[in-house]
């Protein structure tokens, strides 16, 4: 059962070059246009099923606020038909319905009153939100002296006090402190055990990919996919990284100087040829993964990962292309899509010579485990030309190879550092004896 509905859906704002121009059009009707539509939304369809929390991504100006705006029936489609089914709460833009002259407490009864509570219901809801919020005595102030810290405190508190049946939020939570944020995480966690339906806008990717069951990826108003997070997620960060380095290749310095070897091709003596998977691969192909394996010390290939031991990850690359500033490297993330480490050879000091046309590469990254959570491991290879602040991918394949962690001792959290316990000093009670 779906519990919002988007069909069809259009919005667009007019755009008029000069103030006076929006008199003209209103006192001439229809007769003359003198302005140009501006389509934040194009053609929009989406049904997001009841108890589900659904991520939107996308460039700023994407249409991902406008979309949750029509949802919340803050706005209208220009074209097109929003369906909701249950109470909607909205967390969206800092401060929007607010009076910042009225105090906190007035506000709270300002917005429950929108939301359709009842003076009954917010006067017993109150409690709970002054105490979440956490903002003190100035919940009697008026919000227009709040920080924005405490702004988003109390929206939020409001927000998911109501008990919604469908919470939509914006980047709002970006500016909350690290305490305040993890207890809306938790909370929403809540609500959507409750079978509420979170929307939620983030340019967060862990963010997304750990609490979203489906993403959205919108750019310039019209929707690209829709899906799984981590594919969708993938997809999305691989275009904006690709966007980012055009951009940098037109400012980027060659600060590593040198030319280009000349001579015969370089052929690694061993040559790993097996990607076990490719979940999402992109890059400009001027250099290419031929294949990627986790060894142990010995040189084995491991089917499953071992606690607190040294490994080897391989990764075999072919150039294409002259590559004047090659860095290899690859990411680690967990069994949620969380990027958990990584590394690459730029980031251990190691500079690698320029990549000729036909040279052949293999790295061995040699690793020391710590004890890991027994859940999936994937390992996503990468090969680039540039620096760490400026590069271009040439060639990354998301979540190419994924093992098991063995099971060992209990685990909290995803991994155990190496401790070492040492006790002090001891001070031991006196015992008594025979009642003396």
């Amino acid at each position: 059962m779906g519990a919002v509905h988007i069909r069809g859906v259009s919005k667009s704002y007019p755009i008029y070059a000069r103030p006076a121009d929006r008199l003209k059009e209103l006192l001439t009707g229809n007769s003359r246009s003198y302005h140009r539509d501006f389509w934040a939304l194009r053609d929009i369809s989406l049904e997001i099923p009841k108890g589900t929390t659904f991520g939107l991504v996308g460039q700023n100006g994407s249409g991902k606020s406008t979309l949750l705006q029509l949802i919340a029936g803050i706005l209208k489609p220009t074209r097109g038909e929003v369906a909701v089914e249950g109470r909607v709460s909205a967390l969206l833009e800092l401060g929007s319905g607010f009076n910042p002259e009225f105090t906190g407490r007035e506000n709270v009864f300002l917005n429950g009153t929108i939301l359709g509570l009842s003076k009954k219901e917010i006067e017993r809801l109150y409690p709970a939100i002054e105490s979440f919020a956490e903002i003190g005595d100035f919940i009697h102030q008026p919000v227009k002296t709040y920080s924005s810290g405490m702004m988003v405190r109390l929206a939020f508190a409001v927000a998911i006090s109501i008990e919604p049946d469908i919470l939509l939020v914006d980047e709002a939570l970006a500016v909350g402190d690290i305490y305040f944020r993890q207890r809306c995480m938790r909370k929403i966690h809540e609500l959507h055990r409750r079978g509420a339906t979170i929307l939620f806008v983030s340019h967060s990717a862990a963010d997304i990919k750990s609490l979203a069951e489906q993403v959205a990826w919108l750019e310039q108003g019209q929707l690209v996919e829709c899906g799984e997070p981590g594919r969708v997620v993938a997809k999305y960060l691989g275009a904006m990284v690709q966007k980012d380095s055009e951009y940098r290749k037109q400012f980027a310095q060659q600060s590593r100087g040198g030319t280009v070897p000349q001579g015969g091709t370089v052929l690694a003596p061993e040559v790993v040829k097996k990607i076990p998977n490719v979940d999402y691969r992109y890059g400009s192909r001027a250099a290419e993964i031929l294949g990627i394996a986790v060894l142990n010390e010995d040189g084995e290939e491991l089917s499953i990962l071992p606690q607190k031991a040294p490994i080897i990850v391989r990764i075999s690359l072919k150039a294409h292309a002259e590559v004047a500033m090659p860095i290899v490297g690859f990411l680690i993330r967990n069994h949620l899509g969380v990027d958990l480490a990584g590394t690459n050879t730029a980031l251990e000091d190691l500079e690698l010579p320029a990549f000729n046309p036909g040279d052949v590469y293999t790295f061995d990254f040699r690793l020391q485990l710590p004890e890991l959570y027994p859940a999936h491991f994937s390992f996503t290879p990468a090969v680039a030309t540039g620096t760490l602040e400026a590069y271009e991918v040439c060639d990354l394949i998301e979540n190419a190879l994924t093992l098991q962690a063995e099971k060992g001792r209990m685990v909290y959290g995803y991994l155990h550092f190496p401790c070492e316990i040492k006790i002090n000093a001891v001070t031991k009670a006196r015992v008594r004896v025979g009642g003396e």
